[in-house]
């Protein structure tokens, strides 16, 4: 008997904690199909906009940080923090290559749009994809241009033009995290973790979580 496990993990592409804990994510959703490989595992993404008050155009990218965390020292001593996390799974973010703070409204628009017309792996691929182009290629991902590029190399062309992405008509609804920053998992409803916890830990609660699970359907 096949079980699944749902985990719903809230989101925003400016956040380094939630590319460093999609990573730890996965390594643990890894380990559980290896050990269980009667469990099916369904993400479901659910986009939320950090800075919703962001200019359309973003802001630049130092000027905020140094405003946000008051001065060069803090701002440096929270990259290294999260560069020795990112590489701890493998995620490099050159944050001297990152000139601006998009407003991402756009970026979720686009994912969204492709979760309903393209399969699952297309959407996995986008949401890299989004991740890497502000993260490690310094592109505006709050730019229409730029998002519709990237777009285009998925082959959505056909489907995804640019008042898809016009949030001024259709305006982006944020998920409700319900007070929780983000990265933010929910796993069935039962258990939710806040923050980019070890993949050890993840697994750990996914484990409690199918166990809680298995003892309401006996």
């Amino acid at each position: 008997m096949i079980r699944q496990l749902r985990i719903d993990v809230f989101f925003d592409f400016i956040c380094p904690w939630c590319l460093i804990g999609k990573r730890q994510l996965q390594a643990a959703i890894d380990q559980l199909q290896s050990n269980a490989p009667d469990i099916e595992v369904k993400l479901n993404w659910r986009g939320v906009q950090l800075l919703p008050h962001l200019p359309s155009n973003g802001v630049a990218f130092k000027a905020f940080y140094l405003e946000r965390l008051g001065g060069e020292s803090a701002v440096l001593q929270r990259q290294a923090q999260v560069r020795q996390a990112g590489h701890a799974v493998g995620v490099d973010i050159d944050f001297e290559r990152i000139s601006r703070m998009p407003n991402t409204a756009k970026a979720h628009r686009l994912f969204e749009k492709v979760l309903k017309v393209g399969t699952p792996e297309q959407a996995e691929m986008l949401l890299e994809r989004l991740f890497s182009a502000y993260f490690h290629y310094s592109e505006d991902i709050g730019d229409t241009s730029v998002l519709l590029n990237i777009s285009n190399s998925f082959g959505f062309a056909e489907f995804i033009k640019s008042h898809d992405l016009d949030v001024s008509q259709q305006p982006f609804i944020s998920a409700n995290t319900g007070g929780q920053g983000v990265p933010y998992f929910v796993f069935n409803d039962r258990f939710a973790l806040s923050g980019a916890h070890s993949a050890d830990t993840l697994y750990k609660v996914m484990l409690e979580t199918l166990a809680q699970q298995q003892g309401v359907l006996k």
